[in-house]
């Protein structure tokens, strides 16, 4: 019997999900092609904050079915003071896609619209993708094969992406391992972390290089799923389980400002160490978190 409510859940908050988005996506056209067409400093500002507003709409309804399917309550630390209309540099660990809805959920009206980066190959997602750049997410290519020039083209789209984000209140996330974790990929890197994989500093450069005087502070986040990583249907099915959310406020290292990200290997140096202080900190709250949920 479970299973079949579980199935009836996850079913209607799928339908639910994929009307919201449908509805939303084409309410972003309009704004979308006219700032693209006209694209004046003034009308291009007034676009973008109709369409971040109706991407809030969206979050809301979203946060709306999750609740009422989720019967055990989060625990969120480090969320208070922050400015809904203030400019953030959001790091966070990445274990799952729940990881996005999840973020979207605790940061709600607390700091502006999460922009985040993305694989170029997500631009394709039906009717998502369409969102996504109409929102000016960043789209960079990964993989194999690029080289040098491939990564100057993935910082040039993001110094791009950033400076239209000086325009109106952001908050620019990035998933700084550049994957989703798994055992398989943590052994593949060597990775010396017992719950992440090796921070990727390229993105978070080149968005400090581009608009890093203008961010209030980098929100340090740390999702915890104490009782396993869970899928996106256990999401939908209100089978996610605990979620343990941490925010760390941390100021911007003034050195780490205005700096060119590829030229500079001092600079990379820099950024390299800070970002791993956060993460040897960060994998040893994750080991807290895990070892008091089996305790």
């Amino acid at each position: 019997m479970s299973a079949v409510l579980a199935l009836l859940r996850g079913s209607l908050a799928a339908a639910v999900l994929a009307l919201n988005t449908l509805l939303i996506a084409l309410a972003l056209l309009p704004p979308a092609l006219l700032k693209l067409l006209l694209p004046l400093k003034p009308l291009r500002r007034r676009c973008d904050r109709l369409m971040n507003a109706l991407a809030s709409g969206w979050v809301a309804i979203n946060n709306a079915w999750i609740a009422a399917l989720q019967p055990q309550a989060w625990e969120v630390q480090g969320v208070e003071g922050l400015n809904p209309r203030g400019w953030y540099l959001l790091s966070c660990n990445h274990r799952s896609w729940v990881d996005i809805l999840v973020l979207q959920r605790v940061f709600h009206r607390r700091v502006p619209f999460l922009k985040f980066f993305l694989k170029q190959e997500l631009i394709w997602v039906p009717v998502i993708g369409l969102a996504w750049w109409a929102l000016d997410f960043p789209f960079m290519k990964r993989g194999k094969g690029g080289g040098g020039d491939a990564r100057r083209n993935d910082l040039q789209r993001t110094r791009a992406a950033c400076e239209k984000f000086k325009l109106n209140p952001t908050t620019v996330m990035n998933f700084v391992e550049g994957t989703r974790f798994s055992p398989a990929k943590q052994a593949a890197q060597q990775s010396p972390y017992r719950h992440l994989l090796k921070p990727k500093i390229g993105g978070l450069g080149v968005a400090l290089a581009a608009m890093g005087e203008q961010f209030e502070a980098l929100l340090d986040v740390s999702i915890v799923y104490p009782q396993g990583t869970p899928s996106f249907w256990q999401l939908l099915s209100g089978r996610c389980g605990a979620v343990s959310v941490h925010v760390r406020q941390l100021p911007i290292p003034a050195e780490l400002l205005g700096r060119d990200p590829m030229r500079d290997k001092a600079y990379r140096q820099r950024l390299g160490a800070w970002v791993d202080a956060q993460w040897q900190a960060k994998d040893e709250l994750i080991e807290q978190r895990l070892g008091a949920a089996l305790s």
